[in-house]
């Protein structure tokens, strides 16, 4: 899992205007739905097919990352469409992957993602961030409510629903189709790897709440809620797509030979490269219908948006230790997603035919 935490605090999901050479056929907009487990509504972000004339902007654009184009708030064409459900990585916003919401969008998908509540920028502490069944549960009222609402409801094709989840929402993903996660595996990965980031994270000192640093304590993962390891899995959910799971050495092998969805997992980087934390090839030869991938020549961090220029240099001024935007060794992150954006809309394609 990946932490972008000093990121959190420096910059803000934001919608730039955009003035496109070509229009395009994606609308976005952002959406309010009820969470009554978490205690106030969950924010979310849907991008969807749209031929209406509007204007464009440019969706996630910040200071760090380049947006993608959508016409925000744009009609929907008409028509019914597979839902496809985004989970964030740890300290990021459903926004970080519009680049691939956006194609998914494109090729006649609805794609709806929330904002985690206490794994999301500026909102992200260590003693949230295992508390994967709030995910999930936030995965399960997203389809709930837009199959009933009276807008979207026309529009979703109830019966073909799918997740895509990156890091610890590739933890999510996993656990929304039937993996289980082990405390004590996870207690016993980070006593081996206490120097991988998540284990780094849980070991304390500080975290987020609205938009300031704060002290945390130290998580005690072998002490931890037993939620942890229940099932959280929704029959709802047709097809995933995994990409670098975390948890990836902390799940229960009898739930993994027990999932039937259609699954693809997408590893970034090569087998000798891949760090134990994400590592998931032990993972797919215990799902029956997984299909596995790896994208040599990238990273853990090559599946966030588009660096701009002189990104890294700020962000090292601005005391971020992590490689967010470095890219020494490593392909262009726009050949990346291109490689990974063709494995996932034809992993989507292929299980929802």
């Amino acid at each position: 899992m990946k932490h972008l935490l000093s990121l959190a605090a420096l910059i803000a999901s934001s919608v730039i205007p955009f003035a496109a050479s070509a229009e395009t056929s994606i609308g976005w907009t952002t959406i309010s739905i009820p969470s009554p487990q978490r205690g106030k509504p969950l924010s979310v972000d849907v991008w969807y097919p749209s031929d209406a004339k509007a204007p464009e902007i440019l969706v996630g654009d910040n200071r760090i990352f380049t947006g993608a184009p959508a016409k925000p708030d744009a009609a929907i064409n008409p028509g019914k469409y597979p839902l496809i459900l985004l989970s964030h990585g740890s300290g990021s916003r459903a926004q970080g992957m519009t680049w691939i919401a956006a194609r998914l969008a494109e090729k006649g998908f609805i794609v709806a993602g929330p904002d985690h509540p206490g794994t999301t920028s500026g909102d992200s502490t260590p003693i949230a961030t295992p508390r994967i069944w709030e995910r999930t549960q936030d995965l399960s009222n997203i389809i709930t409510w837009m199959a009933g609402d009276a807008k979207w409801a026309p529009s979703v094709q109830a019966s073909k629903i799918g997740v895509l989840g990156f890091s610890l929402g590739g933890s999510t993903a996993l656990e929304i189709i039937g993996a289980r996660a082990d405390l004590n595996a996870y207690a016993d990965y980070c006593d081996r790897y206490s120097m991988m980031m998540d284990c780094q994270w849980f070991a304390g000192g500080f975290g987020f709440v609205d938009g300031k640093r704060v002290a945390s304590p130290v998580v005690k993962l072998r002490e931890f809620d037993k939620r942890f390891e229940q099932s959280n899995i929704d029959p709802r959910v047709t097809s995933a797509v995994i990409v670098d799971p975390g948890l990836a050495q902390a799940f229960k092998p009898e739930s993994l030979k027990q999932i039937t969805t259609n699954t693809t997992i997408i590893n970034l980087g090569s087998s000798d490269t891949l760090p134990a934390a994400v590592d998931a090839a032990k993972l797919v030869a215990q799902i029956a219908r997984a299909a596995y991938h790896q994208i040599a020549g990238s990273n853990h961090f090559s599946f966030l948006p588009v660096c701009k220029a002189g990104a890294q240099d700020f962000l090292s001024e601005a005391g971020d230790v992590d490689p967010i935007c470095a890219g020494k060794g490593l392909r262009e992150r726009a050949e990346v997603h291109m490689d990974a954006a063709k494995l996932i809309v034809d992993a989507f394609g292929k299980a929802m035919n």
